[in-house]
């Protein structure tokens, strides 16, 4: 299976389908806590008791980032005389990433167009929702947050035939995009399968405790 990450937008649907050719070896995942509550600090206001510890509430979920190396790589299509990869090299495999950043031609177009008119109020183009896909146990609705491109190896035209990609995500939950949403949906039956998967932990590991019994 291969993980992708992928644009929906409904005005080029192909332009930002990402399929990743060798997945990445490691994915590495940092999550922040969201809470309020605890024990009160001194000096939080007149009628605080520092004393008085309040309960510790979960106010949201973590706040979720995700970075990965994707390696991109024609030799293989060149070697068996690929006329795209001759004549692009991977060009279209990095354009396909790039477009998940910029606004589409089209509505840049338009909105000049309609400014030129004299219409007052012109709306940025709403950017697509961004799915990474790793596995069916995890689809996630993401935001690119950092992205660079080490470029490794030229054909004789000047097209990039190897390239190394450095991916910087952010996990857009249902706060950040509204839990009945496309979005939100995906989020929730994500966090659903955390749920089913961490029981059937916590049910194999008291039947292994059971098992092997306890000495003292």
């Amino acid at each position: 299976m291969k993980g992708a990450l992928i644009g929906l937008d409904i005005y080029n649907p192909l332009a930002s389908v990402v399929v990743f050719q060798y997945n990445p070896e490691k994915l590495t995942r940092s999550l922040t806590g969201q809470f309020t509550g605890g024990r009160r600090p001194e000096g939080a206001g007149a009628a605080a008791d520092s004393s008085t510890p309040q309960p510790l509430r979960i106010s949201g979920p973590p706040r979720e980032s995700i970075t990965l190396d994707v390696a991109i790589d024609a030799t293989d299509q060149l070697e068996k005389g690929d006329a795209l990869a001759t004549s692009t090299g991977i060009y279209p495999a990095l354009s396909s990433l790039e477009n998940m950043l910029y606004p589409k031609t089209a509505l840049v177009f338009a909105n000049q167009v309609l400014a030129r008119l004299g219409v007052i109020s012109v709306q940025n183009p709403e950017a697509p929702l961004t799915l990474l896909i790793w596995g069916i146990k995890r689809i996630l609705p993401v935001r690119i947050t950092q992205f660079s491109i080490t470029e490794e190896e030229y054909d004789p035209r000047l097209n990039p035939i190897r390239a190394h990609v450095q991916l910087g995500l952010t996990v857009q939950n249902y706060e950040d995009t509204g839990l009945l949403s496309a979005g939100g949906g995906i989020f929730m039956a994500h966090q659903i399968i955390k749920e089913v998967l961490a029981t059937v932990n916590g049910i194999g590991t008291i039947a292994n405790l059971g098992s092997t019994g306890f000495s003292l």
